[in-house]
């Protein structure tokens, strides 16, 4: 097996896999990391959504040889610290708004709100609905997805910027 190389959540990783290996499987099975969920396994729920060098993908279609170099973030590397009580300004707008209702979508969300902040978003309540398009809520209306990212955005959340990954 060929070791793949890249960075997950700002640390590098080397992963001696099959190419074909889904990026998903290798976050949550070989690296333990899992906030990332499989829900359809088909790329339809973006369930799974991770960054890759800074784009929204479906990690139950990429081959971890694809991410060879990559950066990937995931949800566990949206957290400003590892205590509860350093969650990012983007994940305490969801425990705010009650935008996290079962959880299944709720990395996802996070991931793709996360990348519409780093886009420059603002609280445009269109803007975050195209933003999350890819990203399927069983649960709710979306509503409160929304005005968690807008919340973020406006930087009403605790007096932070929008930007969810403060420097600790």
């Amino acid at each position: 097996m060929t070791p793949y190389r890249l960075t997950v959540n700002g640390s590098p990783v080397e992963v001696a896999v099959p190419g074909s290996r889904r990026l998903l499987d290798v976050l949550r099975e070989d690296l333990g990391l899992t906030g990332t969920k499989e829900g359809c396994g088909e790329g339809e729920c973006g369930a799974c959504s991770v960054l890759v060098d800074g784009l929204v993908v479906d990690s139950c279609l990429v081959p971890v040889a694809q991410v060879e170099g990559s950066d990937v973030l995931t949800v566990e590397g949206l957290a400003a610290g590892t205590g509860s009580d350093e969650l990012s300004a983007l994940q305490r707008a969801f425990l705010l708004t009650g935008g996290a209702q079962c959880g299944i979508c709720t990395p996802g969300m996070l991931v793709a709100g996360q990348a519409y902040l780093d886009g420059g978003g603002r609280p445009d309540d269109d803007a975050i609905r195209e933003a999350i398009a890819g990203n399927l809520c069983r649960c709710t209306g979306y509503t409160k997805i929304v005005e968690a990212i807008a919340m973020a955005a406006a930087g009403s959340v605790g007096g932070e910027s929008g930007d969810a990954r403060e420097s600790a």
